[in-house]
This record gives C-alpha cells, sequence and structure tokens, in this order.
C-alpha cells in the first residue's frame, strides 16, 4: 500500500490538508482581493480545497492544480464535479517542479508542499516565475514554535523560527502582506481527523492494507503527541510580488 493512498485516506475528512480552518481559508481567500477573471495556480494541489474554495469565491476564476498523487488529484475531479466547478478546474497529475505554463497567474498557492520545491526559499523562486508582477502567492509552512528535541526535529525537518521563516518567504522579491498563524486548535482538529480517518480505515479494512495503515497512523500520532504538539507552528503567508 503506497504511501499517496495512505496520505489521501488520512486527508479524506480534512481536505484542507493543513492546519487551518474553514473560516481562516475564507479570511485568507478574500484578503487576496483576486481580479475579474483571476488566474489561479496551485502547487501541490491535493484534493484541490483550497483553488476550489477559491473559485466559489471568486466566480469568474480559473484554476489549475498540480499534485504528484493519482488519489488526491482523482478526489479533486470528483469534488470540482459534485460542486459545480469542474469546468473551471484543471487538473494536473505531475510534479509541481515539472510543472510550466504559457501564460502568468495572479495568486500562486503552495500550502504545505514546499518539499516538492527543496523548501521555503526555493519554492518562492518556483512561484516568481507562474506569477505575474503584482501578484501573489499564498504559502503554508511550518516552523518552531519552540526548539524540538534532537530526535523531532531529524524527523520532522530542520525549520527556522517565525522570523526566519518570514525572512525566507521574502527573500526573493516577495512582500508579505498578510498572514495567519495557525493555533492549537487548528493544528488539533488537523492531526485528529488525520490520524481518526486512517484508524478508522484501518478498522473496517482487516488484513495487511489495514495493519498498514494502523502503524503508521500510529506512528504519525506518537511523533505528534509525544513530538511536535505544541512546538511545531504552521504560517499561511499571503505575499506579493515586487
Amino acid at each position: 500500500m503506497d504511501r499517496q493512498l495512505l496520505s489521501a485516506i488520512a486527508h479524506r475528512d480534512h481536505p484542507i490538508a493543513a492546519p487551518v480552518s474553514e473560516a481562516s481559508l475564507d479570511r485568507l481567500l478574500r484578503r487576496a482581493a483576486l481580479p475579474e477573471e483571476a488566474r489561479i495556480l496551485d502547487l501541490g494541489c491535493g484534493e484541490g480545497e483550497w483553488s476550489l474554495r477559491a473559485l466559489e469565491l471568486h466566480p469568474s476564476a480559473r484554476a489549475d492544480g498540480v499534485d504528484i498523487s493519482p488519489h488526491a488529484v482523482a478526489a479533486a475531479s470528483e469534488a470540482a464535479v459534485r460542486r459545480g466547478l469542474a469546468d473551471r478546474l484543471t487538473l494536473h497529475t505531475m510534479s509541481a517542479d515539472a510543472f510550466t505554463a504559457a501564460r502568468p497567474y495572479d495568486l500562486g498557492l503552495c500550502v504545505g508542499s514546499t518539499h516538492a520545491f527543496g523548501g521555503l526559499t526555493e519554492t518562492m523562486e518556483a512561484l516568481a516565475r507562474f506569477v505575474r508582477p503584482g501578484g501573489l502567492a499564498l504559502v503554508g509552512e511550518g516552523y518552531w514554535e519552540r526548539p524540538p528535541t534532537p530526535e523531532v526535529r531529524e524527523a520532522i525537518g530542520d525549520y527556522p523560527d517565525l522570523a526566519g521563516t518570514v525572512e525566507a518567504a521574502e527573500s526573493k522579491g516577495w512582500l508579505s502582506v498578510y498572514a495567519h498563524v495557525s493555533d492549537l486548535a487548528e493544528w488539533d482538529e488537523y492531526e485528529w481527523s488525520w490520524t481518526g480517518t486512517l484508524a478508522r480505515w484501518a478498522a473496517d479494512n482487516p488484513g495487511p492494507d489495514g495493519d498498514r495503515a494502523l502503524a503508521v497512523m500510529r506512528e504519525h500520532r506518537d511523533m505528534w503527541l509525544g513530538g511536535y504538539r505544541g512546538a511545531l507552528g504552521f504560517v499561511t503567508l499571503l505575499l506579493r510580488r515586487v
């Protein structure tokens, strides 16, 4: 059972796929104040919730979603049809760093997917190739609220603090114009959804796949509850290309 399928299952009850509430998602997208007929690019779109909500809020906009997981792209396609948005969302099953476009975008999204480009600085450099001058990016990234143990840092990643994260995001010709810092309630909702949905699926599917899913869930939950809960932060930055 591949990891992409496990991730798709785990995110079924939380398609935002980040520690961000629906209200916070809407506030970020409204603050972008996109123009009429805006073009949106979502790199590492997952199940497409960020793009789909943007299209609902901006009825003349169109979006491209890019993700390497065929399971996530299939879920995004189904959601677009269900919400009457399939004619305005084009999905691409490919790695984000391989995507190219003939025209620039008004908004570039990359939330929780900066690893696709090798990190935050590289992601901002990549987004600058897609977003027009004066356009916007919404980028979600982890940071350390407090220093983690060496074991947790090795497992999760070597993130800077919040100030260092903002500095890195602005290092390639971008200016932060708004941000949302996820609170503990948003983190808990995300993590309990992730682990709980996977646990329920494992219980409903006994056998090797269920055992694998349960093992992944327990490993993740142990790392969260015993390691990074309260230490790992998440910020979603709205940045303008200058």
